[in-house]
């Protein structure tokens, strides 16, 4: 029976991931995850494509206390109470996006610490799971997928979070979980409804502390991952929607459905 092995997110988008026992997951999603995100001077989302080293900013957010701290690159910290400022409408990939202006000293330390003017933002209740939307707040990806993929590339080991992923797995054959789109998968208290494979980029290529390009995974991919039947190219994991809401612990089971409900 396949088991969740290890489970990952972060509070400010593009910034490093960090570990968790379990998590909660809602409606939309883990309420701490990626609720944050920064954008430049003309509103428009900034993410590790265009600055890799935001993976050397180490965010931990309480929502019960409604605080924020960053752990920046030069080792400075800056921690505060959230407080919302003017609602903004921000460029998101190739769609828009609703959040607000979160006040306080993390925008001026952010712009400081990578030399170019950065507003941090709460995108909130409204709009959760801000990279897909609620269809896509859940990830997953296997161990064997990980390996399948080091080992296309002459390499040991990949590090899982290049990759982002909320779920990894262990207990599967590679690309196992391609089969799970169009499906539901009881994990824990949960259960998902997967739609679609994760299409990569770029940002899978820099490695996940230090945010510097050191692996062409775009390239391993493309060497056995074309051409197939899939919702994205380059596929790497898949993405899904949270059908029944509640908690995932390391160690829980993973199991298959036939379908998913209402599809």
């Amino acid at each position: 029976m396949p088991v969740v092995v290890r489970l990952a997110f972060t509070a400010v988008k593009a910034t490093r991931l960090r570990q968790a026992d379990h998590i909660e997951l809602g409606p939309g999603g883990v309420r701490e995850n990626r609720r944050f995100y920064l954008i430049d001077e003309r509103d428009r989302m900034i993410n590790g494509k265009l600055i890799g080293e935001l993976q050397q900013v180490v965010a931990d957010y309480s929502d019960a206390q409604r605080t924020l701290r960053l752990e920046l690159p030069d080792g400075r910290v800056v921690d505060d109470e959230i407080r919302l400022g003017d609602e903004v409408t921000t460029t998101f990939f190739s769609q828009t996006a609703q959040g607000q202006i979160v006040e306080g000293p993390w925008s001026d330390a952010l712009s400081e610490a990578f030399d170019r003017p950065l507003r941090l933002v709460e995108v909130g209740d409204r709009e959760t799971a801000v990279d897909r939307g609620p269809t896509g707040a859940v990830s997953l990806i296997s161990r064997a997928s990980l390996a399948r993929l080091a080992q296309a590339g002459g390499k040991d080991s990949l590090d899982s979070r290049r990759f982002r992923m909320l779920i990894e797995i262990d207990g599967v054959s590679a690309h196992a979980e391609d089969d799970w789109v169009g499906r539901a998968v009881r994990i824990g208290e949960t259960t998902i409804g997967f739609g679609g494979h994760v299409g990569r980029c770029l940002i899978t290529s820099r490695d996940p502390d230090s945010g510097q390009i050191d692996v062409p995974t775009l390239e391993m991919l493309g060497d056995y991952r074309t051409g197939l039947d899939s919702t994205e190219p380059l596929p790497f994991g898949i993405y899904g929607r949270v059908l029944e809401p509640g908690a995932i612990r390391v160690g829980d089971e993973v199991m298959p459905m036939d379908s998913v409900p209402g599809r």
